[in-house]
């Protein structure tokens, strides 16, 4: 899963969302020296972004959705899949979510900017660009996914082809979003279960 739905994943509490965030910026055991500047709190979000990505790498569903973009892709088939249900996620928000999709949005940009000193500093690009170009309303749209795509395109260190995946998004639309519709409410269940179980540990 990409931004939009690892922060939507992490319930009301300000601290996992901002754990959730950093999750891909943050390597290593939470209890290295290295890691020692993050909460608990924080922590828990970072857990809770590392437990979202083995349930969706494992599950059969979004295997699927991968395996169709594999023989063009090959190993990016995978990151693809996180951008496209981001997309799919976007356009049906409001099944979700009592918020529009702005309206959450805002919420957390206004979060996030407030909080950026829990963040490392090689977050601030990201963070910027995110809240002054609101790439969560840009994933509903097809040029955000391909500005999207573009961008992680550029990180890589190899020809992908994936700034080009748009397409392939068009033309199978309705498989992906009948594959996303059963996955993402499984999805739900797990991450609430486990901010129930992180929950009942503070008590």
């Amino acid at each position: 899963m990409n931004f939009l739905a690892h922060t939507f994943l992490s319930g009301d509490d300000d601290d996992i969302k901002i754990g959730n965030l950093m999750g891909d910026f943050i390597k290593g055991n939470l209890d290295n020296e290295q890691n020692s500047f993050i909460n608990e709190a924080i922590k828990n979000g970072i857990i809770l972004h590392r437990a979202i990505d083995s349930f969706t790498d494992a599950h059969p569903i979004v295997r699927k959705s991968i395996q169709r973009l594999q023989p063009k892709y090959h190993k990016c088939a995978g990151i693809v899949v996180d951008v496209f249900y981001d997309h799919l996620l976007a356009k049906t928000f409001q099944h979700y979510s009592p918020l529009s999709l702005l309206e959450y949005s805002k919420a957390f940009y206004a979060l996030i900017t407030a909080r950026k000193r829990d963040m490392p500093a090689k977050m601030d690009r990201m963070i910027n660009s995110m809240v002054t170009t609101d790439w969560f309303s840009g994933y509903a749209t097809y040029q955000g996914i391909e500005w999207s795509l573009k961008g992680i395109s550029k990180r890589l260190h190899f020809e992908s082809g994936i700034e080009n995946a748009t397409e392939d998004l068009k033309r199978d639309y309705d498989l992906y979003l009948e594959e996303f519709q059963v996955f993402f409410p499984e999805l739900i269940v797990y991450c609430q279960n486990i901010l129930a179980k992180q929950q009942n540990a503070k008590i």
